[in-house]
Formats: C-alpha cells, structure tokens, sequence
C-alpha cells in the first residue's frame, strides 16, 4: 500500500536520483517570494518573502526551489538576504535554481551569465542542481544545438562549476525531445501530474527509465485545486468544463472524507514513489506551516479510488497523451 512520508519520519528525507542530493519530501517553492501579484494575485514584500524563507529553515521542509526568472531574480535575491541572516545555508539544505533567459536571448553565453547571477543573489558558491528552465517556449533547434544554452549548462556541469543539470518545463511532448539527448539527471514537471491531469505519464515513465530523479511541480494547477477556484484558470489558462466540474466534485468527495482538497492535492503527489519531492509555493510564513501541517494529516485510504473515479478525460488535460 502507497503511504505518504510524514515530516520528521524515515521517507521524509530521500535520494534525488543518482544526483547524491538528499531532499525533503516537500520542497518549498520560490516562485511567490518575489512577488508576483499577476500570477498570485497578490503582493508579497521583502520582509514577508526573507520572513517565509527563515520558516522553512526553521521547519522540518530542507530543499528550496527558486530559479534566476522570478520576479526579475527578486526570489533569489530574497532567498539569499534569508541565508545570510540566518548565519548561511544550513548543510542539510537543498537551494535549486533554474537558468533562465533575458530579452530573448536563451544562447550559451546567457546560460553562463544567468548561474553566475543565481550565485550572487543566493550568496551560494555552489549551485548544486540547475534546471533548464523552459525551453519548450523557444525551438528546440534553438536550444540544443551546438554552443546553445543545453552545451552550456553540460560544459558547466563537467566543469564542477554546478552540481547536477535537471530540465524543468511544460508541454510533455516537447520536453521528451529534450530527454532524447541523454544529458538530464532530474526532470521536474509542473501542472501535468495532479488530480485532474495526467498529461506527463508517458514523459515521467521516460524519465524513469533511463534513471532521472523526479520533481513535481504546481500540484494545485495555479490554485484550482487549493480551494479557491482560481477564476476558472488550471495551469495558467482557462480550464475545460470538464476540469471545473470534477475539481467541484473532488472538493465535495473531500468533505465527505473529512479532509479538503488542497490536502488531497498535495498528498497525491507526496504518495507517489516515484516524486523525491514536490515543489508547493510559499509566499508568506504561514503557508510553511499549513504546508507541513497538510502533509501530517491522515487521510482515508478510501478517499484515493474515489478521487481516481473523477479525473477529467484526457481531451482536458494541458497535453494530450502522446500518440
């Protein structure tokens, strides 16, 4: 029987791959602490973005995930004010950072310069794992073609310059053509693995096979599956019918379980094997604890098969499955 890791228990810390990082089983999101209100659809301030960092250090919560694009490197920046407040990076916490690019420039050279930044904001020498941040919204040809941004993040990676190289994006399909090149040690996926969409399990069998370690990502779909209704929207776009009415569905299979759905939400993804660790956004200090709080609660082994019984079909998932 599948069990989800309890905070402070022996699955709660656990090997990312063959990459030798040892991460919680939740991992706390960066994206919130810079501050995104048109995303979020609020601001968070300095003080509330180092404040909510300084808990999950003070929590049972050790990996932190961040990347050099949010809010114009302010969640780096902020990530790292709270470091450095604290007296440095504790030894048994994981800081990933993903490249991003600037001004449409996703080349080599802006590869290089957007990890030497990541180190300066985060204060960090050693950056030791480094996504690829969303190539699938440039072409692939683009991307991994020679001296591109695939050859930099590689070349830094031999170089010792950077831990592991992970390759973090959305459309499955595309990401499979980036997983065919052979050079990613962790995959992380994002709105495609939750309770209303499967879109990424042909791309996670993928990624498994040839021994990836695997994050999840966005397992409330931008808000939809927290309870708030998120105006409609499932991975920052509006969603089908068919998703809001099973997301309304889940939610009243949820009460009957004496639960709520984002608790649901969030243990779907803890109780797979398969996922090292599951990245939720954090952007005020409370949501450190209700997070731990949630992945502590003891659900009902009958609410999963009820749960299962609602997913959308497949035409209203993000991706459809691949051919």
């Amino acid at each position: 029987m599948t069990s989800t890791p309890r905070p402070g228990s022996d699955g709660w810390l656990r090997p990312l791959g063959a990459t030798g990082l040892q991460v919680s089983a939740v991992c706390a999101g960066g994206s919130p602490l810079g501050s995104m209100p048109g995303l979020y659809g609020h601001e968070v301030t300095e003080d509330e973005g180092v404040a909510t960092v300084r808990a999950v250090l003070d929590s049972p919560i050790r990996t932190i995930d961040t990347s050099n694009g949010y809010s114009d490197g302010q969640s780096e920046r902020r990530i790292g004010r709270a470091l450095a407040q604290a007296g440095g990076k504790p030894d048994d916490v994981v800081v990933v950072t993903k490249v991003d690019p600037r001004d449409g420039d996703y080349s080599g050279d802006r590869v290089r310069a957007s990890v030497q930044e990541s180190r300066e904001r985060l204060g960090l020498d050693q950056l030791p794992l480094v996504h690829l941040h969303d190539p699938d919204h440039f072409p692939f040809e683009e991307i991994a073609r020679a001296g591109g941004a695939v050859d930099a993040l590689v070349a830094l990676r031999e170089a010792g310059e950077i831990g592991a190289v992970g390759l973090a994006g959305g459309r499955v399909q595309e990401m499979a053509r980036y997983l065919d090149l052979g050079v990613f040690d962790v995959l992380l996926v994002h709105n495609r693995w939750t309770l209303l969409d499967r879109s990424a399990g042909d791309l996670l069998r993928q990624a498994e096979e040839a021994g990836l370690g695997l994050i999840n990502a966005a397992v409330y779909g931008g808000g939809l599956l927290a309870g708030g209704g998120a105006g409609g929207m499932y991975g920052y776009r509006a969603a089908p019918p068919e998703v809001l009415g099973a997301a309304e569905r889940m939610r009243a299979v949820c009460e009957r379980h004496g639960t709520d759905l984002r608790t649901a939400a969030l243990q779907f993804s803890l109780r797979d094997p398969r996922f090292a660790t599951t990245v939720v956004g954090m952007g005020r200090p409370e949501r450190v604890e209700q997070t731990v709080v949630a992945a502590s609660a003891d659900l009902p082994e009958e609410l999963w098969p009820d749960l299962e019984e609602l997913l959308p079909p497949a035409r209203a998932w993000l991706d459809a499955p691949f051919d």
